[in-house]
């Protein structure tokens, strides 16, 4: 049996949302998002853009003696997000089929809510202006649901109520702790892309709030091989703490 633990196959996963992306800045949010990106600028994308989390952007993914590339103060970071030039990964407290997403507010009444979350931030800008994906690190029926209840970021469905101001708009992954998703289907609704090894597609569908396309004959998630083994344990976080997002329980 591979002694690849699931949060080591959801940090590759994840560093696939940047495949490809060209030089454009990487703007992860949460622990397995940022190992991801880095890991995706030391192997396969060298044109990312890593921000520190603050204004600086350097070339050195692993933090030691690391360069300035660039410093971008954040008032600045709006013209780069309206021009398209980022790719952000998000979380979600809810998501639907169509890719809306929550992070506002849990429950029906608006005005009382049965529990109030961060607002909806910069996701709406994020999602109408440039790419963007989603990390999912607990996969259950009431992250995935037919109806967010509160739309913090824009899906699909809404996106082609709003014409030529969603042009730009791409939701392009969607990442869990259990698979891989995506939109790639006639109406944009989220599709399954490939179950994660050791995770079954029943698994998948009993966790998840609405209807999926592509449960078919999903792939099987791609483990990462040596060298990227190596970069996660060794280089990128030798502390393991990816293991207290993804538990060792859910091994590959």
């Amino acid at each position: 049996m591979s002694d690849v633990t699931r949060a080591e196959i959801c940090v590759a996963a994840c560093a696939e949302v940047w495949r490809d992306a060209g030089e454009v800045i990487a703007s992860p949010m949460g622990l397995v998002p940022a190992l991801s990106a880095r890991l995706a600028k030391l192997t396969f994308a060298p044109g990312l853009l890593l921000s520190d989390g603050d204004a600086n952007y350097l070339t050195d993914p692993t933090g030691a003696d690391s360069q300035i590339e660039a410093h971008i103060p954040y008032r600045q970071l709006f013209d780069q997000l309206w021009h398209g030039s980022r790719h952000v990964m998000m979380g979600a407290s809810q998501l639907d089929m169509f890719g809306n997403q929550n992070i506002s507010a849990i429950g029906s009444d608006f005005a009382r809510p049965k529990a109030q979350l961060i607002g909806v931030r910069g996701a709406p800008g994020n999602t109408i202006n440039h790419p963007t994906s989603y990390w999912i690190a607990n996969h259950s029926p009431k992250v995935f649901v037919e109806k967010v209840d509160v739309v913090s970021g824009i899906g699909f469905d809404r996106a082609r109520t709003v014409g030529a101001a969603a042009r730009f708009h791409r939701l392009h992954r969607v990442v869990s702790n259990l698979a891989v998703f995506d939109f790639a289907t006639p109406d944009n609704r989220m599709r399954l892309r490939s179950v994660h090894p050791g995770v079954t597609v029943d698994e998948v569908v009993a966790a998840t709030g609405f209807i999926l396309a592509g449960t078919e004959a999903p792939e099987v998630t791609p483990e990462p091989d040596g060298e990227a083994l190596r970069l996660i344990r060794e280089v990128l976080d030798p502390r393991e703490t990816r293991e207290r997002e993804v538990p060792s329980a859910g091994r590959g």
